[in-house]
């Protein structure tokens, strides 16, 4: 079958690869695109779902024009359905994991606020040490003052009372073990 005059198989061919390069490009400035798109107010489709359900039709529709003699608007219908569920496979399994593990790991210094942890390098009075915040998402060490300018030592617990420039100002803090 032929339509504007080129054979189908030509056709899907172009748009496997226009469609294909569109993709990874997209994976590229994906983030870009969906900075501008949120600025504006603007909530579309999920490209990356779009330009892949159109990837996997041309495969399928070409692959399937090349290898089969099934009539071709069979074939658009039995290429759709796969990449309908190819699609929902990736955004299920690989899109939507991703893009809450990319959530879960970012914090705020107003995250720290009120959050225990201990100093591994002893702090001097008028001085800056460092210390230690243990967290779900693993450990974080922070420059860190003294909020009463005194000297705590290392090892010692603390609690953080501000953020301030990405520094943390500390106080100590007797962490109390209750009894099971």
């Amino acid at each position: 079958m032929r339509m504007f005059g080129y054979p189908l198989e030509t056709i899907y061919l172009f748009t496997l690869i226009i469609c294909g390069s569109l993709t990874f490009l997209y994976l590229l400035i994906s983030d870009v695109v969906h900075g501008v798109f949120e600025s504006i107010g603007v909530h579309v489709l999920n490209p990356t779902l779009v330009l892949s359900f159109l990837t996997f039709v041309s495969a399928g529709g070409y692959l399937l024009e090349k290898l089969t003699s099934v009539q071709s608007w069979l074939i658009v219908l039995i290429s759709s359905a796969i990449s309908l569920v190819l699609v929902t496979l990736l955004n299920v399994f690989v899109l939507i994991p991703i893009a809450s593990a990319e959530e879960s790991l970012n914090y705020s210094e107003s995250d720290l606020k009120g959050r225990m942890g201990k100093v591994i390098i002893s702090i001097p009075e008028n001085g800056f040490g460092e210390v230690l915040i243990e967290g779900v998402s693993g450990r974080i060490a922070k420059p860190a003052i003294s909020i009463d300018q005194s000297s705590i030592p290392q090892d010692t617990a603390i609690l953080i009372v501000d953020m301030k420039n990405g520094v943390a100002h500390v106080m100590p803090h007797e962490r109390l073990e209750l009894p099971l």
